[in-house]
Formats: structure tokens, sequence, C-alpha cells
């Protein structure tokens, strides 16, 4: 298919659009690099089912009821209500559950219960998931609760002050248990390594709970708790293994089988090691539970998978930034004690997405830098990516949308954004999180999750700040990253309006703020708002607008914010981050809110964004070996989840 012509915007629903991404570079890639990147993708879609677990104790009971009535039901499939049905099963499996993948509140279907009991009870209970002693009776009571009552279970991540948030949360990484409860399990396990110089990440390959008085966990292995996803997950990760790129691919490989097979969080600690150690091979990948954010004591690490390759001409950019990494630590206006005075193993690459999976699929980030351990960071360094084929999906998608135009100040500024925006928002993803994550120190002793449920918003503030501080830098126009001195700017603007206004289109009315990436903006922009003069709000026509006056004066704000960020992170200050994301980070303007969102209704446009996998076919020989990989993009939404469903079916 030509480039030109190639498809990228899919189908659309609720508050979604699906977006289709390409595999540019594809068809050149080596007869073995092609069959690793099909077996790693083999890996990545067998980890499905977890990740629905993990975001709902219910979630796959509801997903094979909902998909069950789908396929079977013989009724009127045209009323407005079995048309309800089918839009939230669509959601259902974009969010990987009933909780909506951005701002976690539960999803509350618009059909009636009345409607969804008769449609039940009208299909054959062997195609229905019961249990052994369960009947449609059982699986209805069960289900009217969970799906229909917006008090119960009502979050999977509350992270709202003052509340138990173990108790209040609906994700499956804790059972019978408090938050009390849960920080004394794990702060006691912790003493047990004061002066470990390779600590390791208690709880994130667990469930924690509690019988008959009895803490205690549950590990994720190939033996344990989601032992038949992980079997998969191990088989085809050894068919990878095989026919690995280099030696230190294949060391890294045997690791993270060895991981999942015992549990063992050292030995993870060790793949990890050995992970940033492989830097030659144009394949890599993410398979594991890895990020913390559904957790709200950013503990328990969702299970996520990427399998991507490099785009080697692209990944020229990045490696300029890493090039120079310790130029921009060196520099950087944090305190020197909360720098690193040796910048170790910074790798970043721009990549091609492969396949998504887990917590990365539908929806997906567009740059990744791992690991997450900061003594690993510190002593061995990090790998960073900026997902170039995908970043390419969501600009031809936004192309002549009118949004910018609606909310952007004046043609002046419009002009700006047009054309520095692809260049500077590419930029600001690659200094995030292959400088940003990567960059500072805790100081010696400091609990790595000392600030608690607000940590992960200080750690994406940090990269944040530190990205737009160095997106101003003369340092990028002489490294050619740049065009000129001005080209800052555009993400300086979108940046800020993004903050203070148009992400709250993404905000039901009535709600606070929750996801962390937008808590992270939010604080940034609402603290460089309220401590200085450099941004105002300004109405023209009735319209509220973002004016930015003095952007080198911006840029001073964000260092102060960047340096004090810091701080907090260095030296686990618990009760200023809990300040600072309370005060500027959580709390809506209710009249701002209702304006911003009744703009942006007008322009019909969806708040969020996901993708539709390719399919990879292999193609056999007589005597059955694979020959070739060949990529279809025509795979529809509903087809794909349901042969996802079929297909890669682990769980219950």
């Amino acid at each position: 298919m030509d480039k030109d012509n190639f498809c990228y915007v899919n189908e659309r629903f609720a508050d979604l659009q699906l977006l289709r991404y390409r595999l540019n570079g594809f068809e050149e890639l080596s007869l073995q690099q092609k069959k690793i990147v099909y077996y790693l993708s083999e890996a990545t879609l067998y980890g499905r089912d977890i990740t629905f677990d993990q975001f709902g104790k219910f979630n796959l009971k509801i997903r094979k009821t909902l998909e069950a009535i789908y396929l079977t039901y013989n009724g009127n499939r045209e009323c407005e209500d079995f048309k309800s049905l089918v839009v939230y099963l669509k959601r259902v499996w974009f969010s990987n559950g009933i909780y909506h993948h951005y701002g976690c509140e539960k999803i509350i279907p618009d059909f009636p219960l009345d409607f969804f009991k008769n449609v039940l009870y009208s299909i054959d209970e062997k195609i229905l998931p019961l249990a052994n002693d369960e009947n449609i009776e059982d699986l209805f009571f069960l289900l009217k609760d969970v799906m229909f009552n917006p008090n119960f279970l009502p979050k999977r991540v509350n992270k709202a002050e003052g509340e138990d948030v173990i108790v209040s949360s609906a994700c499956n990484f804790y059972e019978n248990v408090t938050q009390q409860e849960v920080e004394d399990f794990y702060n006691d396990r912790k003493k047990n390594d004061l002066g470990d110089k390779q600590p390791i990440s208690y709880g994130l390959n667990s469930k924690l709970i509690k019988e008959k008085g009895i803490i205690k966990e549950i590990v994720w292995k190939e033996k344990g708790m989601y032992g038949s996803a992980i079997s998969h997950i191990i088989s085809y990760l050894e068919k990878a293994l095989e026919i690995a790129e280099n030696d230190k691919q294949k060391k890294y490989i045997k690791t993270l089988v060895s991981y999942y097979k015992s549990g063992d969080l050292r030995t993870f600690n060790k793949y990890c090691i050995e992970w940033v150690d492989e830097k030659e091979a144009q394949i890599d990948f993410v398979n594991g539970f890895i990020e913390v954010y559904g957790d709200p004591l950013g503990l328990k690490g969702s299970w996520e998978s990427i399998v991507e390759y490099k785009d080697i001409e692209a990944t020229v950019r990045t490696q300029k930034i890493s090039n120079n990494a310790q130029w921009f630590e060196n520099n950087s206006p944090v305190s020197p004690c909360f720098r690193k005075k040796k910048v170790k193993g910074v790798t970043a690459n721009v990549v091609c997405a492969a396949m998504l999976g887990g917590d990365e699929y539908p929806s997906t980030a567009i740059g990744i830098n791992l690991p997450n351990a900061d003594w690993i960071r510190a002593e061995y360094g990090s790998k960073s990516v900026t997902i170039g084929n995908l970043t390419e999906a969501y600009n031809k998608a936004a192309r002549g949308n009118g949004f910018m135009e609606e909310f952007v100040i004046d043609k002046e500024t419009l002009s700006l954004i047009e054309k520095y925006g692809d260049i500077c928002e590419d930029l600001h993803t690659d200094l995030h999180e292959c400088l940003g994550h990567g960059s500072g120190q805790l100081l010696k002793g400091v609990d790595p999750d000392a600030l608690k449920s607000y940590g992960n918003t200080i750690e994406e503030a940090r990269a944040d700040l530190f990205a737009l501080y160095y997106i101003a830098d003369y340092k990028l126009v002489e490294l050619g990253l740049t065009p000129d001195e001005h080209a800052y700017k555009s993400q300086y603007y979108t940046y800020i309006m993004n903050g203070l206004l148009t992400q709250l289109t993404r905000i039901k009315p009535g709600n606070d703020i929750e996801e962390t990436h937008m808590r992270n903006r939010a604080l940034i922009a609402y603290w460089c708002y309220e401590n200085g003069n450099a941004i105002r709000l300004v109405k023209q026509d009735g319209k509220t607008f973002v004016a930015i006056d003095d952007y080198s004066a911006l840029r001073s704000l964000f260092a102060k914010l960047l340096a004090e960020i810091q701080r907090i992170k260095s030296e686990g200050d618990y009760s200023v981050a809990k300040r600072l994301v309370e005060k500027y980070s959580v709390k809506v303007d209710k009249k701002l809110h209702f304006e911003i969102i009744e703009r942006y209704k007008k322009l019909n446009l969806a708040p969020y964004k996901g993708f539709l996998n390719p399919v990879m076919k292999p193609v056999f020989n007589d005597q059955g070996d694979i020959m070739d990989i060949k990529i279809d993009y025509t795979e529809n939404y509903t087809d794909q989840m349901l042969r996802y469903s079929r297909q890669y079916a682990t769980l219950i």
C-alpha cells in the first residue's frame, strides 16, 4: 500500500477514535528479523487477558458475557438499546475493562438494566462465563451492581486526598487489605534491604491479599497467578530466543523467561540490566509487569508489551541528544547535589511500533523510557524510544480538524505552531524520555516510593520540565535539532494551552483531574500561571485563550519549578509533593470547564485516540517453514477484538 494512500483514520464511537499505524520499512527487514518480530508479537497478544483481570476483578466475566450476547443474540439488533450495548462492549475492549482508560471512572451503560437482563436470559448458558456452581441468575445479580451501580467500585484508581486509596480503588491488585496494611507490609520487607545497592521493586509482580487475618502475596509467574497466560508468553519468547539477532539479545530474553518462570524480582533486575546493555539489535521489545500508574500506591506493574524496530534515519536525531546527555545533566538548573556526576548508558532511538498489547493497547504511549528502577538508571543507564509511526498517525489524523484554529489565540501564534509544531512535539518527547526520566538522582537512603500516591505525578512533571527547559536552549540549534531560536515557542504555547485549557475536554463535568499525566501538565501550567507574569488567560469574543507575554520568563519559571520538583524527588519530600499536587493539579474551574467542553463539542472531534494492530500473516513453504511475514491492515476493530478473544484467551 502506498504510504500517501494509507488510511490512518478508522472507526469512531463514544469519545474514541481508532487509528491505524503503518509498519514503515518492515519489508526491508531480513527474514530472521521479521520472524523475531512475529514471535514477539504473539507473545505480546497472549498477555491481553492479564491486563483485563488486573484492571478489575470482574472485567473478564463482563467482556465474555457481552461477547456472547453480541455473537448469538437473536432479537432486534437494530434497536437503540442493542446498539448501545455494542458501543459499551467496544468501550470495554478499548479500556481493557469497565473503567475509562484515561479517567479511571466506571463506564456506565447507556442501555437500561431491564434490557440487559432480558438479553442475558435469552443466551444459552453453555457459552456464558459461568463458574461450576453458577447459573444465569447468579451472573446477572453479580453484574447488575458491577456494571450499573455508579456507587459500587466506582473508580479503578482513586487518589483522592483523605481516602483509603486501596479500599476505594477497583484495580485487582489487592483484596481485603487497607492502605495502611499495604504500606506496612512492604515497609517491613524493605527493612531487610537497608543498604542494599540493588534493591528489588517490592510488589511489582504480585497481588496482595488477606485471608483469615493473614496477609500474603500471590506472585504472577508461570506456576502461579496468570500462569496459563504466562506459559504462552514464554513459549513465543523462547521461539524468538532461538533466532535472536545477537548474543546479548539472546541473553536478556533468556533471563526474562527465567523471571517469568520464577517470579523472582532479583532476576527481573538482572533482566533489566542485560536489556539496557544490548544496544545493537534492530528489533527490541518490552514485555512484562512494567508501569505502576494503575496502582494508587505506584507499586504493582500493569502487564504491557510493545514490539518495535529501529527507524535508522530518524534515530540520528535522538542519538544527538543521548550523545550529549552529560552536557544536559551538567547544565541543568537543579542543585548540583541532585545531579548525576556521571551519566551512564543513555540509549535513545526512534522506532516503529510493530505490535501493541496489554496496557499499551489500544491506547498507547508515544515515548517510553525504561527501566523504572532509579538505581539501575544511575548505575547502568536506560533505553528511551520515541515511537515515530504512532506520532505520524496522530499527526496525519489531526490535519485540518479545526482544533488549533479554535483554541490558539491569534494567527501569528498559529503560524508558529504550524511551522514548528511537529518538530518540537517530537523533540519534547525525545527530551522527556531520553533525558528527563534519566536525569537527577535520589539522595542516599531515600526510598524510591517515599512520595507514595503522588510519586507518579511528580516524576512525570520532572521529565516534562526537563524537556521544556532544554527545548528552548540554543544547544539544540547548534546540534541541528531545531531550525532556529524561535522554534521552542510553539511547544511552550501548546503545552501551556493544554495544561490550562484543552486537556479539560477529557474530563467529565464535575470530576477532578485524576490521570497522572494530566495532573502533571496542570501542575506545571497552573504553577507557572500563578507564580509569574509570563502567562495570562484572556477573553476574546467571549472565549478564553492563553496569552504568553514573555517566553524567556516562562523558561525561567520552568527552571525554578524543575529545581524544586527535583529536590522533592531527590529528598523524598512527601509533604511538599502532596501540597503541590493538591493545590495545582486536581481541582477544575467549573465555569472554564463548561466553556472549553462546549467549544470542543462544536468541532465534532473525539478527545481520545487508540490504535488497531496490523495482522501478521506468516507465509509457509511446503516443509512448513516460515518464508515471509506479510502485513495486513484491513481487519476492522470488532473483528480484531473478537479474534483476540478467541485466539488469545488464556484466563477463565
